[in-house]
């Protein structure tokens, strides 16, 4: 399934536009300069609230009807935005309950973007008629290929509005203030509620500690943003029930949970800007994490910068190459667009540094529009070759948003938990041997996939426990580590201990926990003597029950103890990792893992290559990506295969320059 149009059916190029912010002769030549830079597609509208609405009773299209036009004639699809982003300051000062309050119910002045409440009424019901008025004068343009609903969704509010609505979500959920107070556990410290009307959201400046309390507003907030996306999306897809639907999400963003969101997605999309350390494989991660939103589905890339960002601590170009390489790093993982943000750098404000395609002195002989326009010259060559193609993958590991905020809110055994970094560096030791993966959630269908790993999943949800019992039992493979199996979906511990209900599939028992300063560490050492290997941050001390020792612990006073066990069930294996390995062990133990079940890379390459396939039809596209600056030698074998971006036969071995990229076709029936 593919994630673009059939009005559209290829690889899409191109980004965010704010032509609000400029007169039609720069408009004119926006145009011309996107010809010839291969853009295909424009995201227009995202924060042009006040250019289309000046006033609560006065609307202003008739500029956004000449943009639409413009792009229209000169070939270039559109992607219209809603722009409730961003209220207008006459919104704000007609209504302010409109406004977002802080951490301490503080209502917030008017200003920056993203500053609303969004249990208000009046945001709901001005985004909503700001959405019918779009769809009612566009939704019939040939030209429009995409709703994209509001901007960047996040954050939180803890208003007056919002604890009222809390306490409505709340009494839906649990019925009864004793059923709430058991499931929060409120006897601690006496926080017993007695009426509905004591319960706040966890404000800083009241209760913020009971954990039941915090994951339960977590979900709330998740939901009532959630609902602001929905209420502007029911009314576009009754007036345009053919245009898909989306909302731009940025990866592993924790406030909100985006597997929730893509239930209620057409199609997921979202915006790529890496920290200054992240590694291909946090890229590949986060591409990953999104293609598994929608169980699979390929996605949208909707931004990155296609020089350097602005908003970081510093902000380094993408060096010559690197855009490219970053866009099919994007494609070979699932996306099936390559677009930027932003087309033309604004003169003022905020993002006047962020890179664009178009700098402050609008020239088109510059290295940045030249690696645009080369790489839309490719991807229109591509045609429709890579669109829908899947990412097949026998792994999966596993990721929940719950888990994460649940994680973070408890006190102890240390502060910071890492899960984000533990849950990637699982995922790094499977990258690097070039197998794919697919990230998962709880309640995803397992049963495909013949290895499934979950780091740190300190929160089981009820049935995920069984779903991985029936996994193992019909030969999978499962692999838990630390921290896992400690609360319920409530944030109440088990009162069996850990790992909770996977204790049975586990094969072990936990007695305590011990956390390692940053500079002490502990010794695997494998049963059979092959090896040791450092350990840090986490240590469980667990016993046995059923379960095979594979390694123990090589100092302190829980010398001897296992921290790797193997436990057989039914057809398959668990096991259980109980500290923080350096990547080495990881690396040996999913390699071992990976043998043992007939799991092999996708080719084998020299380190710094990274090599993936996408699947379409009987056709198989293999991606070879060179993430160093040398130039590095890639043996194909025997099989021929067609160089989509050259149109040329390869065999053998190939030469592979530099921050360069191959895509190789090759037919399955062959």
């Amino acid at each position: 399934m593919t994630a673009g149009s059939a009005k559209a059916p290829f690889l899409w190029h191109g980004g965010d536009y704010n032509p609000e912010q400029w007169s039609p002769e720069v408009w004119r030549e926006d145009f011309r300069l996107m010809r010839k830079a291969g853009i295909t597609a424009a995201t227009v509208g995202v924060f042009s609230w006040v250019s289309l609405q000046p006033a609560e009773d006065r609307f202003t299209f008739e500029w956004l009807d000449h943009v639409i036009e413009g792009l229209h004639a000169n070939g270039i699809k559109l992607i219209l935005a809603t722009p409730s982003a961003a209220q207008p300051a006459w919104m704000s000062q007609a209504y302010p309950e409109v406004l977002r309050s802080d951490e301490n119910g503080i209502r917030r002045q008017h200003g920056q973007r993203v500053n609303y409440c969004p249990n208000s009424p009046d945001y709901r019901r001005f985004s909503a008629n700001i959405a019918r008025k779009l769809a009612e004068r566009y939704g019939q343009h040939p030209a429009l290929l995409l709703w994209h609903v509001s901007n960047e969704y996040g954050g939180t509010c803890t208003c007056d509005t919002c604890a009222a609505r809390f306490r409505t979500w709340l009494q839906a959920k649990y019925g009864t203030l004793d059923a709430l107070n058991a499931a929060w556990w409120t006897t601690f410290w006496s926080h017993t509620y007695t009426d509905w009307s004591q319960i706040m959201p966890p404000r800083q400046n009241a209760e913020f500690l009971t954990h039941g309390l915090t994951v339960d507003y977590f979900r709330f907030m998740n939901e009532s943003q959630l609902d602001c996306y929905r209420n502007e999306r029911d009314i576009l897809r009754s007036i345009t029930p053919d245009i898909p639907i989306t909302t731009n999400l940025m990866g592993a963003y924790k406030p909100l949970d985006y597997r929730r969101w893509a239930q209620e997605m057409d199609v997921v999309s979202w915006d790529c800007y890496p920290n200054p350390n992240n590694t291909p494989s946090d890229i590949a991660f986060l591409h990953d994490l999104t293609r598994g939103l929608k169980d699979g589905q390929p996605f949208l890339l909707m931004e990155q910068t296609p020089s350097s960002q602005n908003w970081q601590e510093i902000n380094a170009l993408k060096r010559p190459g690197v855009l490219r390489l970053w866009s099919y790093l994007a494609v070979a993982h699932g996306a099936d667009s390559v677009m930027y943000f932003q087309w033309r750098r604004g003169r003022g404000s905020c993002e006047k540094l962020h890179g664009a395609v178009i700098e402050h002195a609008g020239r088109e002989d510059t290295r940045v529009f030249r690696e645009v326009s080369a790489l839309g010259a490719e991807l229109q060559k591509l045609g429709d070759s890579v669109i829908g193609a899947a990412v097949e993958a026998k792994v999966g590991i596993v990721f929940d948003w719950d888990n994460w905020h649940a994680l973070d809110s408890a006190i102890g055994p240390v502060r910071d938990k890492k899960y984000l970094e533990t849950v990637r560096k699982h995922y790094r030791a499977l990258y690097e041997k070039n197998i794919p993966v697919d990230i998962v959630f709880p309640d995803s269908d397992i049963s495909r996939y013949q290895i499934v790993i979950a780091p740190m999943l300190y929160m089981l949800k009820p049935g995920f426990a069984q779903k991985i019992e029936a996994f193992v039992a019909n030969g999978g493979v499962f692999v838990a580590t630390f921290l896992t199996g400690l609360v319920d979906e409530n944030d109440l511990a088990f009162e069996n201990g850990y790992p909770g209900p996977l204790s049975r599939v586990l094969g072990i028992r936990v007695e305590e926990i011990d956390a390692l300063y940053p500079d002490q560490s502990n010794v695997l050492v494998m049963a059979d003597d092959s090896g040791s290997y450092t350990i840090r941050r986490l240590a469980d001390l667990l016993h046995t029950e059923g379960a095979q020792v594979v390694a123990t612990y090589g100092s302190d006073f829980y010398a001897g103890m296992p921290v790797l066990t193997r436990n057989t069930f039914g057809r398959g294996t668990a096991y259980y990792l109980a500290s923080d390995p350096e990547p080495a062990f990881l690396d040996r133990l999913y390699g071992e893992l990976l043998d043992q079940s007939g799991i092999h890379p996708v080719l084998h390459v020299p380190q710094g290559i990274e090599a993936a396939v996408r699947v379409k039809d009987d056709r198989s596209l293999l991606f070879l990506l060179n993430h160093t600056p040398n130039e590095l030698k890639i043996d194909l074998g025997n099989e021929v295969r067609r160089d989509l971006l050259t149109g040329e036969s390869v065999s053998g071995v190939i030469r592979l320059s530099g921050f360069s990229v191959g895509i190789l076709e090759q037919h399955t029936s062959q």
